[in-house]
């Protein structure tokens, strides 16, 4: 038993604290994963407005992303699902190697990435995942670290901010997709 493998479905979250929106959604089949979303909300007191796509493979590993913003930034990168990234003219990013997935930072759905591949790991069972990082507020990528633990089979995720700066218990609905994020954000389905 595991999480959901073929579904269509539509989420919606919204901020803890001040506006904003989310809404995405997402398409797994056997063929993998297309989910595009739009976010608007602000954080340092900067408001945006974000459009994005994500593609992955049958085993959610991003293949490509596109993200765009209202003010005409973009960012988009393509993967060969082993980590290993190149930038939308083809020019290889080396400083990026290793990473899998993909974390926007206004986004609860990137956590779905590494979290399917965790599954039904026993509890306890912990991993430790390189991302590429994309803060919407600038648009270019970095590297963060980041760790997740399972708490409860395909119902609950521990993740931590390597250096230690932030955690959260994300609970997961069928299709690892995050239900809850405390202090962040909170599913409103559609």
């Amino acid at each position: 038993m595991g999480f959901l493998a073929a579904f269509e479905r539509t989420c919606r979250w919204v901020p803890e604290d001040g506006d904003g929106l989310e809404h995405l959604q997402v398409r797994v089949d056997a063929d993998g994963v297309t989910a595009t979303g739009v976010v608007i909300g602000a954080r340092g007191g900067r408001p945006y407005g974000i459009r994005y796509r994500i593609t992955c493979s049958a085993d959610w590993r991003v293949r490509a992303f596109a993200v765009d913003d209202c003010e005409g930034g973009r960012l988009a990168m393509t993967s060969d699902g082993e980590g290993r990234w190149r930038d939308e003219a083809g020019a290889p990013m080396p400083a990026f190697d290793g990473a899998i997935d993909i974390d926007l930072s206004g986004s609860p759905f990137t956590n779905t990435l590494p979290i399917r591949r965790l599954a039904a790991h026993a509890p306890g069972h912990a991993e430790r995942f390189r991302m590429v990082y994309i803060p919407f507020a600038t648009l270019v990528p970095e590297i963060d670290e980041q760790r997740y633990t399972c708490v409860t089979p395909l119902s609950a995720y521990l993740y931590e901010a390597v250096d230690r700066s932030f955690e959260a218990r994300l609970p997961v609905d069928d299709a690892a997709i995050v239900t809850d994020y405390p202090t962040l954000f909170r599913r409103r389905d559609v």
